[in-house]
């Protein structure tokens, strides 16, 4: 009987470092957390409320683009533009929606021709996005964060 006391008193010594637990530095998790997250890649696209009835991510985001492409269209041709010669161009528009949905214009590359036919073109693409519906911004992991993209337009005037 006086050996199981000693193979008992090996055996609790031995195991206590099964019940140890590691501790974790927040640091360190925090850095392998931002190593393995997709920066480029957002959960839910921005969005307009014509758009919440589709549920899948890729249609959200191509109602949201068809939807702004469709207003800022619209818009443009409301005004009356007089030229003299054709145009066919695709003016590059960089836009930047923030954390709170407002839409800001990052740039906007135009060819020397456009400029030359329709001078004020840059200010009718600026006026075309004042009027536009209430965005919500893209979702990344349940909080809203910035992002950005190019709007295509295209010009044809004959």
């Amino acid at each position: 009987m006086r050996r199981v006391y000693p193979l008992f008193f090996v055996v609790v010594f031995f195991s206590c470092d099964y019940f140890e637990k590691r501790k974790i530095n927040s640091e360190e998790l925090l850095k392998e957390e931002l190593r393995t997250f997709n920066w480029k890649d957002v959960d839910e696209y921005p969005t307009f409320d014509v758009c919440d009835g589709t549920s899948e991510k890729m249609e959200r985001r191509q109602c949201f683009e068809n939807t702004l492409h469709d207003l800022v269209n619209q818009n443009l041709a409301d005004n009356l533009i007089v030229v003299s010669e054709e145009l066919h161009d695709t003016i590059r528009i960089d836009l930047l929606i923030d954390k709170s949905g407002n839409l800001e214009i990052n740039g906007i590359a135009i060819s020397e021709d456009t400029k030359r036919i329709i001078p004020e073109m840059d200010s009718l693409i600026h006026r075309s996005f004042e009027s536009l519906p209430k965005i919500y911004p893209a979702i990344k992991r349940s909080q809203p964060v910035r992002s950005q993209f190019v709007l295509p337009i295209l010009v044809r005037i004959e």
